[in-house]
């Protein structure tokens, strides 16, 4: 009787899982494909956004870009949720490394003026989708407002702990602070993109120290300036060093 070697009894190897491949090729087209389209947006509007226009930048068929998004609003909507989450990578998540207070809240500010600079050839989408969906109800206005609205939140309660952390006087209206400093952003890109006013930029930086510097507290005058090097967090007295300094 003759004995099966081993290895004959083993199973043949495993081919790689074709479903799964498939999907991983259709995940990066698609992100190939909203990469391109955040580009169109950013030159033409969201407006400018069309499947036949994406599939000629992308050199594909309008059914296979069709495949990926399934219509125009779908698609201007994905955009926006890029826009955002590309915001969020480089505006956002690194200010939120910096302490709490002041040194964070002039973090977002000065990370928001880096981006608008550098949008000044390309556009804001924030901006220009708030021109063109401003009066008109529908998914894509919702997406609009919801990821500007996200925003704002981020920056209110860095306000708000600047007043916690006794940065900010705490007295100091919350929603007008936030107002006058989206406002200096709103002007920033104006001016910057469409007067191409060469001192934009500095002047929103300046706008932003006098307009903190009328809320600031002995403590946070020295942490104003949105470009300096973050302080570490100024530690509160315990309840045993006052009684001492008292």
């Amino acid at each position: 009787m003759s004995v099966v070697p081993t290895r004959a009894l083993a199973r043949p190897p495993r081919l790689v899982d074709e479903p799964v491949r498939a999907l991983q090729k259709g995940q990066q087209t698609r992100a190939a494909i909203l990469d391109a389209a955040l580009g169109l947006a950013s030159q033409a509007g969201l407006e400018g956004l069309s499947i036949g226009a994406l599939a000629e930048v992308m050199r594909m068929s309008k059914s296979g870009v069709f495949a990926h998004f399934g219509s125009r609003e779908e698609l201007q909507i994905s955009v926006i949720r890029e826009y955002h989450a590309k915001f969020r990578g480089e505006v956002f998540a690194p200010a939120m490394r910096e302490p709490r207070g002041l040194p964070r809240m002039n973090a977002l500010f000065e990370r928001w003026v880096r981006r608008v600079s550098v949008e000044i050839d390309s556009g804001c989408i924030y901006i220009s989708g708030a021109v063109e969906f401003d009066d008109r109800p529908g998914p894509v206005r919702d997406a609009l407002v919801s990821m500007v609205r996200d925003w704002q939140s981020a920056l209110e309660r860095a306000i708000r702990l600047a007043i916690d952390e006794r940065h900010l006087h705490a007295a100091t209206p919350v929603a007008q602070l936030l107002f006058e400093v989206h406002g200096l952003i709103l002007a920033l890109h104006h001016d910057a993109r469409f007067l191409r006013n060469a001192g934009a930029v500095a002047r929103a930086r300046a706008g932003y120290e006098r307009l903190v510097r009328q809320h600031a507290t002995p403590a946070g005058r020295n942490l104003i300036d949105p470009a300096a090097k973050p302080q570490p967090r100024a530690r509160r007295p315990s309840p045993a060093t006052k009684s001492e300094e008292s």
